[in-house]
C-alpha cells in the first residue's frame, strides 16, 4: 500500500524511493532564489496513522542522533540511575548531542565520577567542543581535545554504566552482537512495531550501530514518546518502556540546554516551558519532534544533509496543521529566518515552500 494514498500507514509495497524528495524550504538572496532544500516529511499519530506528508513517508532513514532518547531506555530500565545516584540532568546528557559548554562538561564529569566509568573507555576519539564559543574559550586557555567534548559522550557513559552494572563486557559495547546492542535493537523494534529483523543497521559516527527505519516509523516512535509523556499507559511489554520514556521526555523538557545547546532548534523547542515538546536532531539532515497533548510527531529529512532549513520546515508543519500554538513564533524569534552578511546587512531569508499533503 502506498502511504501517500492511505490514512493507515503500512510498509507493504513502498513507493520508489526518490532521495531528493520534494522542495521543502528555499533560501533567497536579494530578489532571487539561491538554494532549494528538498527532502521528505511525515506526520504520524501515536496510533500509527499518517496524518500528513511531503515526499515519501516510506523513505528509509537512519535515525542518527534522533535515536538517543531511545538509546537511553536500556540504562533506565536496567536501574542505572538508582544504582549510581544519577539525576535527571544525567538523563538529559544521555539523550544529548551536547555542544561542549562548561555546563555540559560539569554534568558529564559528575556522571563519570558517580558511575566509575573512565573517559578512556569511551569508544570514539577526542574532540573539541561543537559550540564555537566554548571551543574558542578552550583553545584560548591552552586546552586540548578530549573525549568528553564529543557530542555523544553522555550516551556512551550511560551505556557503559549499564554494562558495568550488568557485568557485560565493556570493551566490546559498540559491537552489534553485544547484549546491550541486542537489547536496544529489541526495544527499537518494539516501539516502532516491527520485528527486529526488519530494522536495517549500519555504523554511526560515534562507532555504535545505527538503525534505519521508514521515515514515518521514526515519527511513530516519537509519537509514542509523546503519548506516554502525556500520561497514556503503554500496554503489555511496552508498559515498562513507556514509564521510562515518560521520565526521559520529562528530563529533556526540564533541561533543554543540556540536550543540545545555545541556538539549537531542539533546545529552543524543548525550552518552551510547558513540557509539551519532545525534540531531537540527528546528523545528515534528520530532525524529529513530538507534541504530547496532540499525541503526534513529525519527522523531517533534508536530502542535502544540512540543518539550516530545519526551523522553517518545522514551522511549516506547525502552521499548516495548526499545531503548537505560539511554538512557530518562538522558533522564529530565537532562530531568525533572515539572512544577514558579515556587515549585518539583511541580504535574504529562508522560507518554506512545501505544502503538506493531508492523508
Amino acid at each position: 500500500m502506498n502511504t501517500a494514498k492511505s490514512n493507515t500507514v503500512t510498509d507493504k509495497n513502498p513507493a520508489v524511493i526518490d532521495v531528493l524528495g520534494v522542495p521543502l524550504v528555499l533560501t533567497t538572496r536579494g530578489a532571487f532564489v539561491e538554494n532549494v532544500h528538498s527532502g521528505h516529511a511525515a506526520v504520524v499519530s501515536a496510533d500509527g496513522k499518517l496524518l500528513a506528508h511531503a515526499g515519501d513517508a516510506n523513505i528509509l532513514n537512519f535515525l542518527r542522533s534522533t535515536a538517543k532518547p531511545i538509546q537511553a531506555l536500556p540504562s533506565l530500565l536496567g536501574g542505572v540511575l538508582e544504582a549510581y545516584g544519577l539525576c535527571d540532568d544525567a538523563i538529559a546528557l544521555m539523550c544529548a548531542s551536547h555542544q561542549g559548554t562548561p555546563e555540559h562538561i560539569a554534568v558529564l564529569e559528575r556522571m563519570l565520577a558517580l558511575t566509575g566509568v573512565l573517559e578512556e573507555q569511551l569508544a570514539f576519539g577526542a574532540a573539541l567542543p561543537a559550540n564555537a564559543q566554548a571551543r574558542d574559550a578552550l583553545l584560548a586557555r591552552g586546552g586540548s581535545p578530549r573525549k568528553l567534548y564529543h557530542v555523544c559522550a553522555g550516551k556512551h557513559i550511560g551505556m557503559l554504566a549499564l554494562c558495568k552494572l550488568r557485568g557485560w563486557p565493556m570493551e566490546t559495547y559498540t559491537q552489534p552482537e553485544h547484549p546491550l546492542q541486542q537489547e536496544l535493537l529489541r526495544i527499537v523494534a518494539a516501539i516502532a512495531d516491527v520485528q527486529p529483523e526488519a530494522v536495517e543497521t549500519a555504523i554511526d559516527g560515534c562507532g555504535l550501530p545505527v538503525f534505519a527505519l521508514p521515515l514515518w516509523r521514526l515519527a511513530l516512535i516519537y509519537a509514542r514518546f509523546a503519548a506516554w509523556g502525556s500520561g497514556e499507559e503503554a500496554a503489555g511489554e511496552l508498559a515498562a518502556i513507556g514509564a521510562a520514556a515518560r521520565r526521559i521526555a520529562a528530563a529533556m523538557a526540564s533541561h533543554p540546554a543540556l540536550v543540545e545547546g545555545p541556538d539549537r532548534l531542539a533546545s529552543v523547542m524543548l525550552g518552551r516551558g510547558d513540557g509539551n515538546v519532545v525534540a531531537k536532531s540527528g546528523a545528515q539532515g534528520v530532525f524529529v519532534f513530538a507534541l504530547r497533548k496532540e499525541r503526534l510527531a513529525a519527522c523531517i529529512k533534508l536530502a542535502d544533509g544540512s540543518e539550516a532549513a530545519w526551523p522553517e520546515a518545522v514551522c511549516a508543519v506547525l502552521e499548516q496543521l495548526k499545531l503548537g500554538g505560539e511554538l512557530a513564533s518562538r522558533i522564529r524569534s530565537e532562530i531568525s529566518p533572515e539572512l544577514r552578511n558579515d556587515a549585518g546587512q539583511l541580504v535574504g531569508c529562508r522560507e518554506a515552500c512545501v505544502t503538506l499533503e493531508r492523508d
